[in-house]
């Protein structure tokens, strides 16, 4: 007979941008985009994270443009 695993399931298992009802994610929003980066700069991926393809692709592009406006670094 095999175990079966317990398994704990979380009603908030969803991104934290379709929580939230975000539709477009800002790139002046540093304080967010910081959370999102590793702490050599570099943007955390989706299973870390917790985001869904749409927002990920979306916080990739802003993350972008918040190094191109020097509003984030590139390295630490």
């Amino acid at each position: 007979m095999t175990m079966k695993k317990y398994r704990k399931f979380r009603k908030d298992n969803r991104c934290r941008f379709c929580r939230g009802g975000v539709e477009n994610i800002d790139y002046q929003d540093v304080g967010m985009l910081q959370k999102l980066c590793t702490p050599q700069a570099k943007l955390s991926s989706s299973r870390r994270s917790g985001n869904c393809a749409r927002h990920q692709r979306q916080v990739k592009i802003a993350i972008k443009y918040a190094r191109y406006m020097a509003l984030l670094s590139y390295t630490t």
